[in-house]
């Protein structure tokens, strides 16, 4: 379990986390959401240990991060944004290297290397890690974060600037790791795939935590379902627009209405003069229209 309470971070009169608490239980993933300067990459170096609280407590799995750095590393891997590597080395030897770092027998490195590699569809055939495409590069990363087997991962914007395949692969994978144990707080400017793999979603308003819980929970609490009723009419004109404000576009005519109550007195007015109802469509709000309502 990652548990905080009343953390806080300031960089000379700026704060960047403020009194921010909250706790993720083992085996899920969890996403972490804001507009740019919210804190959002603050809290992961914190988590990872990287980074030292001004105040407040923050454990994983029970280790204080500030207090037992080893400890928690041993424990945690830790994928940045950009994918430094180092790029005159082969993956094997990447690999290899940041193994012997956490004292794994050259065997097990060469067999969980095999194994990541399989895992993440890999392919290096001897090339230096310079000559990798940028999807490479980040699977590549993310072997390199799970070489020493954590139970923990903490990753900023694990799919940053790939292309779709390599980002879907990258999601899916991330499932899979849940699956297996793992427990995952990540943070990614791709809100739809954020909403598509988490567990649970935090939103960050200027260091200040202003949401937190699954999306069924957030949908909740940022509004509730509407309804688009798409519809046919040989003359629109004759639909009263004061009972139901229609719109046209390529796809056809339609109206939204709030609740029920609203959906009945369209398709009532619609009826009415002569049109008929197509279909019916529901939708709660995405994440994307939750940070807009939040404000920046």
């Amino acid at each position: 379990m990652i548990t905080a309470s009343n953390l806080a971070k300031r960089y000379d009169g700026f704060t960047a986390l403020d009194d921010v608490s909250f706790s993720f239980p083992d085996a899920g993933i969890f996403g972490i959401v804001g507009h740019n300067g919210a804190g959002k990459t603050t809290l992961l170096k914190i988590i990872a240990g990287l980074v030292a609280p001004s105040s407040g407590d923050l454990s994983v799995n029970g280790i204080d991060v500030v207090r037992e750095p080893v400890a928690l590393k041993e424990m945690l891997g830790y994928l940045p944004e950009e994918s430094r590597l180092y790029e005159t080395m082969t993956a094997e030897d990447y690999l290899a290297f940041f193994g012997e770092i956490y004292g794994i027998e050259k065997e097990e490195i060469a067999v969980r290397t095999r194994r990541l590699f399989a895992a993440l569809s890999l392919e290096p055939n001897g090339k230096k890690l310079g000559e990798f495409s940028k999807g490479m590069k980040r699977k590549t990363a993310i072997a390199r974060s799970l070489i020493h087997d954590p139970k923990f991962l903490v990753y900023d914007e694990p799919t940053s600037g790939l292309d779709p395949m390599t980002s879907r692969f990258i999601a899916e994978y991330l499932r899979k790791l849940k699956n297996e144990g793992r427990t995952i707080v990540l943070s990614a400017h791709n809100l739809y795939q954020i909403e598509a793999i988490c567990d649970r979603v935090m939103i960050l308003r200027r260091g200040k935590v202003v949401a937190l819980g699954t999306m069924d929970e957030l949908r909740e609490q940022f509004g509730s379902i509407t309804y688009t009723i798409w519809f046919s009419a040989a003359d629109p004109a004759r639909i009263d627009r004061q009972a139901v404000p229609y719109r046209q576009d390529e796809r056809g005519l339609a109206c939204d209405a709030g609740d029920m109550a609203g959906l009945n007195v369209c398709s009532a007015a619609i009826t009415a003069a002569g049109g008929r109802v197509e279909r019916i469509e529901s939708r709660y709000p995405s994440l994307e229209e939750m940070l807009v309502a939040v404000g920046k």
